[in-house]
């Protein structure tokens, strides 16, 4: 912004750029956990076999991953606890730099919140494993987006540089989630 405070076209464009690529990953996450096994419209067939799965027992699941005599297993479980850690880096960082309040406890907050609504809504709607591993491994996942920022706040030190790094860096992501969202046989 300039001394009186208006933004720049420039400005606004980056900024209109990090909201859209923003909104790009909500609706990919949203596929991720909660449309990736099954459709919208299936959700609603009253004719559909509804399985659930519950984990409440921390840890539970990752120790069956991790020690696991099959070769087959184990591709997964690391590919699943990857990805459930992966999947919530950039809303740790989205949620550091676009909140007012930057303590690591509220965003730490709102991520476990965030994945404990979803897990909740796998187990009503029988729409996929409702498990309380993939609650730690978002929870980590954020927090590691959390630190991201802050590591980028210690070296740029200015807001609108950080904010420049992470439409950059959003960018560099977005043919990924591109990639996975439209390419990769997930059911739109």
């Amino acid at each position: 912004m300039n001394n009186g405070g208006i933004m720049t076209k420039r400005e606004q464009i980056k900024t209109i750029f990090l909201y859209g690529i923003f909104i790009f990953y909500l609706f990919f996450i949203i596929k991720i956990f909660l449309l990736s096994r099954i459709s919208i419209t299936e959700i609603f067939n009253s004719q559909r076999v509804i399985n659930r799965s519950i984990n409440l027992i921390p840890f539970y699941s990752i120790k069956d991953y991790l020690f696991s005599d099959s070769a087959t297993l184990k591709r997964f479980s690391f590919s699943n606890v990857a990805g459930n850690i992966i999947i919530l880096i950039p809303l740790g960082t989205y949620l550091s730099l676009f909140r007012k309040n930057k303590r690591v406890i509220t965003n730490l907050l709102f991520i476990f919140l965030a994945s404990l609504s979803v897990e909740i809504i796998q187990g009503l709607l029988g729409i996929g494993t409702s498990d309380i591993d993939d609650i730690i491994l978002n929870v980590l996942g954020g927090w590691i987006g959390i630190f991201v920022y802050k590591l980028l706040a210690l070296i740029w030190r200015e807001e609108k540089k950080i904010s420049t790094v992470i439409t950059v860096l959003s960018a560099l992501g977005l043919p990924v989630i591109w990639y996975l969202l439209f390419m990769v046989t997930l059911r739109l």
